[in-house]
This record gives structure tokens, sequence and C-alpha cells, in this order.
């Protein structure tokens, strides 16, 4: 991952579920886009959904590999379904749940629900949910030579596990 969408992780639970949080920061001019209002002709500046799409993809395919202690180089195969309902602002705290449905030699398929902070995190608001297929690259692409170091998950990437104290899974690290 050349960049991160993610900022932390708050749950971890092995081959099962990973939970983390973006706080959509207003500064960050990339990360939103501006949509005419109707009724005033303003504008308000909303998050692209691809990039809400993107935080769900992060958060899946940490959970991903960490099943096999990031050894396989795993990518986003397919955005199988993408419901969202809602805008996301600057100043709203996204939290992406991310559940293990499926997972072998090929790749696996992960469901996610994203949700909108409410009351500073007191409480949390459904936005959508959002379903992915992911392959591990190595046992795919026949044929194909890829870098030895995994590629996927930078060093960036190993900064968030250490933080989350999940450094522990990721066993290339020691390479």
């Amino acid at each position: 991952m050349r960049w991160m969408w993610i900022d932390r992780v708050v749950d971890f639970q092995p081959e099962s579920r990973l939970v983390a949080i973006k706080d959509i920061d207003a500064a960050l001019d990339n990360q939103r886009t501006h949509i005419p209002r109707m009724n005033d002709g303003g504008r308000m500046d909303v998050l692209p959904m691809p990039l809400v799409i993107e935080g769900m993809a992060q958060t899946a395919g940490i959970l991903v590999g960490s099943v096999n202690g990031f050894r396989e180089k795993v990518i986003l195969a397919k955005v199988a379904r993408a419901r969202l309902e809602a805008d996301l602002r600057a100043g709203d705290t996204v939290r992406f749940d991310a559940t293990l449905d499926r997972i072998d030699d090929k790749g696996a398929s992960t469901s996610g629900i994203v949700q909108r902070s409410v009351d500073h995190g007191a409480s949390w608001e459904d936005l959508g949910t959002i379903d992915l297929l992911f392959s591990h690259v190595d046992q795919n692409m026949a044929g194909i030579e890829f870098p030895e170091e995994n590629f996927v998950f930078s060093d960036n990437f190993r900064d968030l596990l250490v933080e989350a104290g999940l450094d522990h899974l990721d066993e290339s690290s020691s390479s």
C-alpha cells in the first residue's frame, strides 16, 4: 500500500474480523470532491465514495493477509457489492468493520460494514456495506514473476501493525 486510508486498528479477531478507523481531515484536499447544493447554489465537501471503498479494501486486505502471516501478496480482485447510503464529510470519523467470509489458496471473500461516528464515537451510524474479493497473486498469476518482498504491505503498513500491537503477525518483517 503506497498510502493508507485507515488511521488505526481498534479491534482484531484473528481469521475472523478486523475493525479500523479513519478520521477525515479537511486539510487533505485530494480526499474530497465538490457537489453543488440544490437549494442555495453553494458547494459542500464530500468524500469520494471510491475512497470509502479503498478504506474497506485496506481493512479487509489486512485481515486476509494476517491469516498467513502476510506471506502472500494479497490484492483486491473485485468489488462484489458496494452500497453506501450517505455522504461523508470533513470532520467525520469512519469505521470499517471487515469480516472474513471465506479463504483458500487462491484468495478470499470478505463482507464489511461502513459506519460514521455519532456523538464523538459514543455510537455508530450504519452507512452501508461493501463486499470484496481478494486474490493471492503468487497463486493466481502463473508464469508472472513478482519481487520476493511483499510489495503490497509496505513500511507504513508495518507501522500501523506496530501501533495496533499486531506486528507479531508480520513474519516478513524479520527477514
